[in-house]
């Protein structure tokens, strides 16, 4: 029976990723059905997920052992209600409160702790003396990140026009921020091809068996 499951899981494995490769070609019914699956599949398990895992745990249990002690937590629970008035338009306006909440909190923290890992690291990094490392690259290393980091900034630099001796850092500037936003685009190409190379192999060697 184990087996038997098995089988049947790895030619659905394999049906979904063809119908969804079969999107290259153009958009088909097969496409259609396995992203309505996955979709729904998804936001099927992170339901469940956040329930065992995040409401009854943090929230039920915690209300239902010790109530004096966590009262506090039925203004999450509060707000997480008003949320889901979204789904009543007369009283969608409830949810705009914790939305609201929501978004700036998370706003908050984001730009804290954009602020302390990159912006503070950042200048951390610029203020140190090349030459107290052995190594040649590293040396040269922390030479090009003092002027990168200098000449980006440099290019945002909009107060003064920006012409003859001037434009030369605002010029090294864009080569390096090109450089910096093209090793990322280069990053997330290399992150899918590696999603492709996984569903490939997938389909070469346990649906298949073409490969060992």
């Amino acid at each position: 029976m184990a087996e038997l499951m098995k089988t049947i899981g790895i030619w659905l494995s394999a049906y979904f990723t063809l119908s969804i490769f079969s999107f290259l070609y153009k958009d088909n019914p097969f496409y259609k059905l396995a992203e309505q699956i996955f979709v729904g599949l998804s936001a099927a398990y992170w339901l469940v997920y956040t329930i065992y895992n995040i409401l009854i745990p943090n929230l039920f249990n915690k209300l239902f052992t010790d109530f004096a002690h966590n009262w506090i937590l039925l203004i999450p629970m509060a707000l997480g209600i008003m949320m889901l008035m979204r789904m009543f338009p007369k009283l969608e306006w409830l949810s705009h409160y914790p939305m609201a909440i929501m978004v700036g909190t998370t706003a908050a923290i984001a730009m804290l702790l954009a602020f302390q890992s990159d912006f503070l690291s950042q200048i951390a990094a610029t203020m140190v003396n090349p030459f107290k490392y052995s190594s040649p690259v590293d040396i040269v290393g922390t030479i090009l990140l003092i002027i990168g980091t200098i000449c980006g900034i440099y290019f945002f630099y909009f107060s003064k026009k920006q012409e003859g001796f001037y434009k030369i850092p605002s010029k090294v500037g864009i080569w390096f921020l090109m450089v910096s936003f093209g090793a990322s685009f280069g990053y997330t190409v290399m992150a899918r091809i590696s999603l492709l190379i996984g569903r490939l192999d997938f389909l070469l060697r346990d649906w298949l068996h073409l490969i060992r």
